[in-house]
């Protein structure tokens, strides 16, 4: 093995959440049942969680889920490894040979730990690591730091590291997903709904202890204890983008998707298209700031089952803004992000 360092030279390593190998019933069991397994993404005692993750939720799961991976799929491919691999393409030609830019899954592949391994090997002389979540969450952002410490911690020889945490309010990335938002003309829809991946509201109430998440004013501005608070810093996203979009208020609102039970951050996303189409509203659109690039939860989700939601609860459009992925803007505003010397 090369313990030698390549001087001067840096390694970035874009990680996301993951996705199957493929639509097989199969694969996708096995990358539920990683991801699930996750003592970061249910925080219940390990039987308990053995039990409810191997015995109820993956059996049932898993084929179910196979059937909208089917829907998801391109002739590429998973569209989130897809365009993981064209943002890091992108950045590689942007950069060039100082700097190598490399894609790893939490879960699944490419796996985190056989990337790692061939940085290793290269002798990087410098490693950013870069969770591709613009919001700190311990199941997201949290998990995957750990699962790369666990990893470098077993190098003998160890570079100089740099993990680049949330980027929610940087200046770039709201601007990148402004711009985004504003191709598909806001100002002809009724109303703007700001969908965020949903959360066990205890993950939040871990992060500030003594303070219930529930009760708390995060929903009217940013609070002192709220700078790692997933829900908080969402509330703050959306206001970051309705003020960069000129929204007025009553034109948009913030819910949670993908939950898994009734102790999830509310308000939901269904129940809140459910009344908006019963209160009149005819055409929505709906983005995901909590995603850089397009994947499940986005396209069949909120793309498909939530747009024949709204229709059958009385509405008659909904559009969803497609994710970051790779568009100009967002690789020039990663980079910036990244801070790349």
């Amino acid at each position: 093995m090369n313990n030698i360092m390549t001087s001067g030279k840096t390694a970035v390593l874009l990680i996301n959440v993951g996705t199957p190998d493929s639509t097989s019933v199969k694969d996708v069991r096995k990358y539920l049942s990683e991801f699930l397994n996750d003592p970061r993404v249910i925080d219940l005692p390990w039987l308990l969680r053995k039990i409810l993750v191997n015995f109820i939720i993956v059996p049932f799961r898993a084929p179910k889920s196979a059937k909208l991976y089917k829907l998801l799929w391109t002739d590429k491919g998973s569209p989130l490894l897809v365009h993981s691999n064209s943002v890091r393409d992108k950045l590689q030609e942007h950069y060039g040979k100082q700097v190598d830019f490399f894609v790893a899954m939490r879960y699944a592949n490419p796996n985190i730990r056989e990337v790692l391994s061939n940085i290793q090997d290269a002798g990087y002389s410098k490693l950013l690591i870069v969770p591709m979540f613009p919001h700190y969450a311990s199941s997201s952002t949290g998990t995957a730091m750990e699962a790369v410490m666990q990893h470098l911690k077993n190098w003998n020889v160890i570079p100089e590291i740099k993990f680049v945490g949330q980027f929610y309010n940087h200046p770039r990335f709201v601007e990148a997903f402004t711009e985004r938002i504003k191709s598909y003309q806001p100002e002809r829809y009724d109303h703007i709904l700001f969908s965020y991946h949903g959360l066990p509201v205890s993950h939040m109430n871990r992060v500030h202890p003594g303070i219930d998440c529930n009760g708390c004013s995060c929903t009217k501005s940013l609070p002192s204890h709220g700078g790692h608070c997933y829900k908080a810093t969402c509330y703050e996203t959306t206001r970051l983008l309705s003020a960069k979009l000129g929204l007025p208020v009553g034109k948009f609102s913030q819910s949670f998707q993908s939950r898994l039970s009734d102790k999830w951050l509310k308000p939901y996303t269904d129940f809140v298209l459910k009344t908006k189409a019963e209160e009149g509203v005819r055409n929505i659109l709906i983005v995901a700031p909590a995603f850089v690039a397009d994947c499940l939860e986005t396209t069949v989700e909120l793309g498909i089952e939530y747009k024949n939601l709204f229709k059958q609860s009385g509405g008659d459009n909904l559009d969803y803004v497609e994710s970051l992925n790779d568009m100009p803007g967002w690789i020039k505003a990663l980079g910036e992000i990244i801070e790349i010397d």
